[in-house]
């Protein structure tokens, strides 16, 4: 019994410790709105289109993601990754980010204005 608890608490610290070197590597990201540019094709499909509304799985009003606050981005793209937010389209696109890809596309967003030069729409 001793040897198995004992395992079960070097798996918890272990878990813990990794969690804490994740969030200290997403710390050291940060978002390029230039390289960010590149990155947002998939996502002007559905937020570049003024008042577009999805039908599937749902009806659910797509929202304009320019002027948006940086870290509420990327925080709300790493839950799609994660699963934590639910609408299958945006978890797969999410799924397929890396942490600097996440970083750029809410830079390029937060970034933007109505006098944006090649604005989509906001």
């Amino acid at each position: 019994m001793k040897k198995i608890v004992g395992k079960h608490v070097v798996i918890a610290a272990l878990s813990v410790l990794a969690g804490y070197a994740a969030s200290a590597q997403a710390a050291d990201v940060v978002g390029n709105a230039k390289a960010g540019q590149d990155k947002v094709a998939m996502c002007i499909g559905c937020h570049g289109i003024p008042e577009y509304r999805t039908a599937y799985p749902e009806v659910f009003r797509v929202p304009k993601l320019g002027g948006q606050n940086q870290t509420y981005l990327e925080n709300a793209l790493h839950a799609y990754k994660k699963g934590d937010r639910h609408f299958d389209t945006m978890h797969a696109i999410a799924a397929s980010l890396s942490d600097q890809d996440i970083a750029d596309v809410a830079a390029y967003y937060a970034a933007q204005n109505a006098a944006s030069k090649n604005n989509p729409d906001k």
